[in-house]
């Protein structure tokens, strides 16, 4: 019945989603979001697995303060000593070892005995604590396992230093009263539990990862791990979001806290939507557009009355603004600067000034500017790498009439700074568009997603434009956004593009399945 610790493992288990791609600046900006929303210990990413996912993790070590910074490692030395490279500056470094430990995955993916997997864990265990002061050993498929023998291996690994034990649901294959009864076996059967936090880790691959993560926390977990939005491998990890809520709004049930901030919940969830280019089902729990919107007659006759009679959570709690309207065309730079403090976020004067330049350019065009259009505003500002860009966007005009073939012309500065300007057509305007693009740069490219979606309401609301895609055969995510649909579309297709380049010296080794 004390607080429960909040592992936020988005920026790793979370980019493991198919199709996300995220960059460095990117996943700093996620970073310092999570530290606003008061996760405990944040999960920065898997150091060993490329160069980009090295620095990434190094960059977030050097630049959180409030939130405890962990990177992911195999049960290898070579993967906890470039761990240890990328995590050494950090206020409170501290590893994730994982092994699996299912009969399962010992004979076919390790190819180890028992007694090996033992010795291999105790073994790195001990190797990590010699440089880390907090080290969390996890059991791969921990739901899997033969129970006696799990005891067994976790017993050993606190013996040798590890802090907390993590008891992953990797498959999502348990329910709740099964997850329950593991972690109450453990706190029985070990004689050493006491010593180190009990973690839970759930997928939802039956639909089950925060049922059992309350399940876990009513039998013992201390620390629960999760991602914003619930994504990650597959179905996707426990949401957080849920789960805090959940604790809140039920404490007649869970009497436990957090630390999280809830009213960060909605910006927090809007940030990594934006970023991984998944969009939140509009019916999903707690984040979803449709959370706090009731069609029925009934529901919305009682919800006048009382709100309390279908609303058991407030759009309030976890930062849902009713009316979100801020600056207008005659706003001024004070205010505007103003404002974006409001929101949250610290921006170097030129960046202020680039954004206050984006923000005078939108109010041209649209008459009321809300808080989703200047976080457009701000996270494309905070994130955008000028001097990366290997294709710029110039100009570009299409045409199209029911009757006529689609006709797009554009023109792009290269690398090497020229002007170069081509035109294709297509069956459709955006086809016509990429055809043009692809036409002028020296990629082979395939589209295997296009999502377009809308930032507020309004005719005159902001289009925003995902794209997944593969560029020489490298898979790759962009984004854009713009008043206009086509040039929203545009910017996502040389978004793409252009991030192949910024992480062309990245080379994958492996993910993790946990």
């Amino acid at each position: 019945m004390g607080p429960i610790k909040i592992f936020d493992t988005t920026l790793r288990d979370g980019e493991q989603s198919p199709g996300v791609n995220l960059n460095q600046l990117e996943k700093l900006e996620i970073a310092k979001q999570l530290e606003r929303f008061g996760v405990d210990i944040m999960e920065a990413g898997f150091p060993a697995s490329s160069k980009g996912d090295f620095e990434a993790v190094r960059n977030i070590a050097r630049t959180i303060k409030n939130v405890s910074v962990t990177g992911l490692a195999r049960a290898k030395k070579s993967d906890i000593d470039i761990a240890w490279e990328a995590l050494k500056d950090a206020d409170e470094p501290r590893l994730h070892i994982f092994l699996a430990t299912s009969p399962i995955h010992m004979t076919h993916k390790l190819k180890k005995t028992p007694e090996e997997v033992i010795q291999t864990a105790v073994e790195m265990v001990t190797y990590a604590k010699q440089k880390f002061p907090h080290v969390e050993w996890s059991a791969e498929d921990a739901t899997r396992s033969d129970r006696a023998f799990l005891a067994t291996i976790v017993e050993k690994v606190i013996e040798a230093g590890a802090t907390v034990v993590n008891l992953p649901d990797t498959v999502g294959y348990t329910t709740p009263e099964e997850y329950g009864a593991l972690f109450r076996y453990m706190r029985k059967h070990v004689p050493n539990i006491d010593q180190v936090a009990l973690s839970a880790h759930c997928h939802d691959d039956l639909g089950m990862a925060v049922a059992n993560s309350l399940a876990a926390v009513e039998n013992g977990a201390t620390q629960i791990e999760g991602t914003i939005n619930g994504i990650g491998e597959r179905a996707g990890n426990a949401a957080l979001e849920e789960f805090a809520v959940a604790l809140n709004i039920r404490q007649d049930k869970y009497p436990y806290q957090t630390n999280l901030r809830l009213k960060e919940i909605k910006r927090t969830s809007d940030l990594v939507s934006k970023f991984s280019g998944m969009a939140v089902p509009a019916n999903k729990a707690v984040v979803g557009r449709n959370a706090f919107a009731h069609e029925s007659g009934i529901h919305q006759d009682g919800v006048l009355k009382n709100a309390s009679t279908y609303e058991i959570i407030t759009p309030e709690l976890v930062g849902v603004q009713s009316n979100n309207l801020v600056l207008g065309k005659h706003s001024g730079r004070h205010a505007f600067k103003d404002k974006i403090e409001q929101l949250g976020y610290k921006l170097a004067d030129d960046k202020v000034s680039e954004a206050f330049q984006a923000f005078k350019q939108l109010t041209d065009r649209k008459k009321e500017v809300t808080d989703d259009d200047l976080f457009t505003i701000l996270i494309d500002v905070q994130t955008n790498i000028d001097d990366l860009k290997k294709y710029s966007l110039q100009a570009f005009q299409v045409q199209y009439g029911s009757s006529n073939m689609p006709t797009a012309t554009v023109a792009l500065t290269t690398p090497d700074g020229s002007r170069v300007e081509t035109a294709r057509t297509g069956q459709g305007s955006v086809e016509a568009l990429y055809n043009t693009i692809e036409a002028l740069v020296e990629e082979t490219i395939h589209l295997t997603d296009f999502h377009l979606s809308s930032i507020g309401k309004g005719r005159d609301a902001l289009a925003e434009v995902h794209v997944n895609m593969t560029v020489n055969e490298e898979t790759v995510s962009g984004r854009g956004s713009a008043q206009d649909v086509l040039e929203a579309a545009a910017h996502a297709f040389l978004n793409a593009i252009n991030r192949v380049f910024l992480n062309k010296s990245t080379t994958v080794q492996e993910t993790a399945p946990l």
